[in-house]
């Protein structure tokens, strides 16, 4: 099976849970140094995609882009023609908050939705629900979500 932008030959290609950078080099990188062997399933437009297992957890990561046109391709991909669960974005951000330094790991538990250019300033009433991290992905079933050196809430 193919689509337009990911080149897996069947529905087992891609693991049930997948890790999705923006930069395919970073999907390399993670395959190589955290899965156990690791297969390439994709090489579309440059955009890696990887298949392994992480302590036995079968896991994919795959390169999404830049932006959420190119993580909205993506995700709509896997979800619909590979049956993909549990799509997690991995990547770098900015902090304005002191305590958070360079390299440090955050896990967002959630995140406000607001639509692109914020009609928030037009329709200030309007709002959409917060997108919440599912128990299932904070739970023990997945143990690449454990990789952070220490908690904190902010």
């Amino acid at each position: 099976m193919s689509t337009a932008h990911i080149n897996a030959a069947n529905n087992g290609d891609i693991a049930e849970s997948i890790l999705l950078p923006g930069d395919p080099l970073r999907a390399k990188f993670i395959a190589e140094n955290f899965l156990e062997n690791p297969r390439c399933y994709n090489e579309i437009r440059g955009m890696l995609g990887y298949t392994g297992s992480y302590k036995g957890v079968p896991v994919s990561v795959q390169g999404s882009g830049m932006g959420m046109p190119s993580m909205g391709i993506y995700s709509y991909e896997l979800i619909k023609e590979y049956g993909v669960q549990n799509l997690i974005r991995v990547g770098s951000a900015g902090s304005f908050h002191e305590d958070i330094k360079l390299m440090d790991i955050v896990v967002g538990l959630s995140a406000p939705l607001t639509p692109a250019g914020s009609i928030l300033t037009v329709f200030p009433a309007f709002s959409l629900p917060a997108a919440i991290l599912t128990f299932y992905l904070r739970s023990s079933r997945l143990p690449i979500m454990r990789i952070s050196r220490y908690t904190r809430e902010i």
